[in-house]
């Protein structure tokens, strides 16, 4: 089992970059994986994934970074349940996103869902040898070893998370602190503005709470600009994005230039021909 690349650059201080896998497929999944992400999250939460979808995803990905890729291949829940944790882990996730971690117990919760019960550290994950995990059977010291591997990301989208940002983030096994900049803002009071004063303080004291507690920091960025500037504040997680958005960009992008290129063509013609 390698060491997951994850984990070694959120311990580092590491700057990682990612985007989000919102359209359930894999053939996106393993494109997306050969164009420099360090890597994808296939979303369970706001995307038609089911564990199903997410393992076929899953091996796309492993099939890029056998030809030359270098993504990792992540996993966020669509809520923060032990069950869903264990069916995501099974399947081969090793780092896992939970969303709306509201207090230091709902960490530890995270915490304990992705972990087997091993030298009393809590854990609940259930065990189950003949899984993609472990090779289906074929890896003899899988289950010994996977506690070393897990990645716990929890997300702060919420007053509440905000609050209680210290405590989450001295939460044991917590490797870092995840912001969820659209949801916040509505529970601030400010649903779809996000760059409001009060979204930012929030953000950025979450950052500093985490600073505090030596564990590392993601967000959601919108483009590369906002991703410098979150980088600027500290963070060294940074989701750039989704799978959708780049494909809709780039194809409203250049669909664009055509039609302008047509338009001024036409006039053209138009300006000759009188």
């Amino acid at each position: 089992m390698h060491d997951n690349p994850v984990k070694v650059a959120l311990r580092s201080g590491a700057t990682s970059t990612g985007t989000w896998l919102t359209l359930g497929s894999p053939a996106v999944a393993e494109a997306l994986a050969h164009c420099g992400f360090d890597w994808l999250v296939v979303d369970l939460e706001h995307a038609p994934n089911d564990p199903a979808s997410a393992v076929e995803q899953l091996r796309a990905v492993d099939a890029a970074r056998a030809n030359g890729g270098r993504a990792e291949a992540i996993v966020r829940l669509a809520e923060n349940d032990p069950v869903l944790a264990k069916r995501a882990m099974d399947i081969g996730a090793r780092t896992l996103i939970f969303p709306n971690v509201n207090s230091a117990d709902e960490a530890q919760a995270a915490v304990r869902a992705m972990r087997y019960p091993q030298n009393g550290n809590a854990g609940v994950r259930g065990v189950a040898g003949l899984v993609r995990a472990g090779r289906y059977g074929l890896d003899p010291v899988y289950v010994k070893n996977a506690n070393e591997q897990v990645c716990t990301i929890v997300q702060i989208e919420s007053r509440s998370g905000v609050d209680n940002a210290a405590a989450i983030c001295a939460t044991e096994g917590v490797d870092c602190v995840f912001l969820g900049p659209s949801d916040l803002a509505a529970s601030l009071g400010h649903l779809g503005d996000t760059w409001h004063p009060e979204v930012v303080e929030a953000m950025r004291s979450v950052v500093a709470q985490a600073r505090k507690a030596g564990k590392a920091t993601g967000v959601f960025a919108n483009d590369a600009d906002d991703a410098k500037l979150f980088i600027s504040w500290g963070v060294t997680f940074i989701g750039l994005h989704s799978d959708v958005r780049w494909l809709c960009q780039g194809a409203q992008q250049e669909a664009g230039r055509l039609e302008a290129g047509l338009q001024a063509e036409q006039a053209i013609k138009v300006h000759t021909a009188s």
